[in-house]
């Protein structure tokens, strides 16, 4: 592989702690859009879930091609892990006095790091990978300052663009004029380092939903409504570890290995773990709110938030299985359907047992993947993507 000595077979403990970070960040867009329950809010934390993202999933990627061990990789690591938890910091206040912040630091560190590793990181190969990449954070590098000096709806506007950008160059391999694209889909990658990597973040998106749970729940002491949504609440996360893992989340390593094009089945998987990343932390959110008032009233805007996160979670997983199998499950779609036929309903039922339809949704999938795996196992078989250029 290169720019490695030798391709990571598990993730280095310096990664490890980089996550740390990332449960940080999650608990402030939690919050955030606790605060902002409104369409506004909904997608201004979008934008900034998925500015993050791209700091955590670049950075997952650069440790799969580089040898994690390396002190110039620790180092670079260790940066950008301070850089976004000065970003995840800044989350709260991003679209008042804190964007400068947020996007300052975004952009120092989307720039510093592969500048670095253009300096320092191995051979010719990797520093002209490095050198694309580069082109194109200078390129979103526009919006994201201009948006600084924007205000309200103006800076929204700039940051969709710049978050754009990014995840353009991304998509298209970092074209960039008199070099030509990175050619990264056609480089061999270690299937076990970027498995291992996304199965850590969705952990992680599991993990701050029960911390988010627990400590909406410690101030009001057992309490019975409580009690119960507290339980649903940690229901509906399990169900999610159970309807990831079995099966296609257990065989990913072999699907990107298999794959004639791994590299691609990898991005499928990484966008893929993306949703369901954003569909926990919106459960996340709706466990704050069905643990505060499990039998009040349940507003629009609740139910949305109670349905909407497992409804993301099932569209992520569904993603999985096409990376896995080239197919979709039948439970992904029908689990949705259902979510949407519950919708009509939630105004006329408290907040907790609006979770407790969706737990019983999941419950359903859950059963319909035991079962049918039994019945009808399937043979892996990845997406073929398009076979790299000669």
């Amino acid at each position: 592989m290169p720019g490695s000595r030798e391709p990571p077979s598990r993730a280095g403990f310096v990664e490890l702690l980089f996550d740390v970070v990332l449960v940080f960040a999650l608990t402030r867009l939690s919050d955030r859009l606790v605060e902002q329950l409104n369409w506004h809010g909904f997608y201004s934390a979008l934008v900034l879930t998925l500015a993050l993202w791209w700091l955590w999933y670049r950075m997952a990627w650069t440790a799969n091609r580089y040898d994690p061990t390396r002190p110039m990789v620790q180092v670079m690591v260790i940066v950008t892990m301070f850089g976004a938890l000065l970003a995840a910091a800044a989350v709260p206040r991003a679209f008042e006095e804190g964007g400068g912040v947020f996007a300052g630091v975004y952009v120092a560190v989307g720039v510093l790091r592969h500048l670095w590793l253009v300096l320092f990181g191995g051979n010719s190969y990797p520093r002209r990978v490095s050198i694309r990449i580069v082109f194109w954070a200078f390129l979103s590098a526009v919006p994201w300052l201009a948006g600084i000096f924007a205000g309200g709806e103006a800076r929204l506007a700039w940051w969709t663009v710049a978050v754009l950008i990014d995840y353009a160059g991304g998509l298209l391999d970092f074209p960039t004029p008199w070099l030509g694209r990175a050619g990264l889909r056609g480089q061999p990658i270690a299937e076990g380092h970027l498995t291992e990597r996304y199965r850590q973040v969705l952990i992680i998106a599991f993990g701050e939903s029960i911390l988010t749970s627990g400590i909406q729940f410690s101030p009001y002491g057992f309490e019975r409504e409580r009690t119960f949504a507290l339980a649903v609440a940690f229901v509906i996360t399990v169900l999610f570890w159970q309807i990831y893992y079995y099966r296609a989340g257990e065989i990913l390593p072999t699907a990107i290995a298999s794959s004639r094009v791994p590299a691609y089945v990898g991005d499928v998987a990484s966008y893929a773990h993306l949703v369901m990343v954003i569909g926990v932390a919106v459960s996340a959110v709706g466990d704050k709110l069905i643990i505060s008032q499990p039998s009040g009233e349940t507003v629009t805007s609740w139910g949305f938030v109670i349905l909407g996160g497992p409804a993301l979670f099932l569209l992520g997983r569904s993603m999985l299985d096409y990376a896995a199998f080239s197919r979709v499950s039948w439970s992904r779609p029908i689990g949705l359907l259902v979510l949407a036929a519950l919708a009509p309903v939630t105004l006329l039922l408290p907040p907790v047992l609006v979770a407790a339809g969706a737990a019983l949704v999941l419950a359903g999938v859950a059963t319909s993947n035991a079962i049918s795996w039994r019945l009808y196992p399937r043979k892996i078989a990845p997406p073929p993507g398009v076979p790299p250029e000669e």
